[in-house]
């Protein structure tokens, strides 16, 4: 099992993405087709951990214990969007989010907090521009994120292995 952890948004934000979306046309057979990512699932990744990073999931979770351990919630949005190779994202922002992505192990290379919508062949990166091109303006309202989960891949939506409490101040 391959381990990270996330944020989820409210199930009103989420609401909110899923009517900016509206129901996307199927596209099966088509250069690029997008294949969406499944409400259920949607998160914003503070850090992955390689799944021998630990094994046991017990001792990542020790780890998320001590390392979230008296940090503050945030306000988070989701504001603009874009793609990475192969990923059609809106952008997740909020003052401490990239600190508490690298109290839960993101380490100090350069994150980019976001929510993935939809996955796509790299090599065929048109229907993720024009989608972005269209979700540029969205804007969800702030929430406060006082909770980080250790999820667990293997199914969608993922296994919670883990809740962690940060505390308003």
């Amino acid at each position: 099992m391959r381990l990270f952890s996330a944020l989820r948004p409210p199930p009103d934000v989420a609401a909110a993405v899923r009517e900016a979306l509206g129901v996307p046309e199927p596209e099966d057979g088509v250069p690029g087709a997008l294949r969406w990512t499944e409400q259920a699932g949607w998160h914003i990744t503070l850090a992955f951990y390689a799944e021998a990073d630990p094994a046991d999931p017990a001792e990542r979770a020790e780890f998320l214990a001590g390392a979230l351990h008296g940090r503050p919630a945030i306000d988070v949005r989701l504001r603009g969007s874009g793609t990475f190779p192969g990923v059609l994202w809106l952008a997740a922002e909020g003052e401490g989010l990239a600190g508490l992505a690298r109290a839960a192990g993101a380490g100090n290379r350069p994150y980019h907090a976001h929510l993935t919508l939809a996955r796509h062949a790299r090599e065929h990166p048109g229907p993720a521009a024009r989608w972005a091109e269209r979700l540029a303006g969205f804007a969800s309202r702030d929430w406060t994120a006082a909770e980080v989960l250790l999820l667990g891949s293997g199914g969608t939506p993922y296994r919670t292995v883990g809740r962690f409490g940060l505390h308003r101040v």
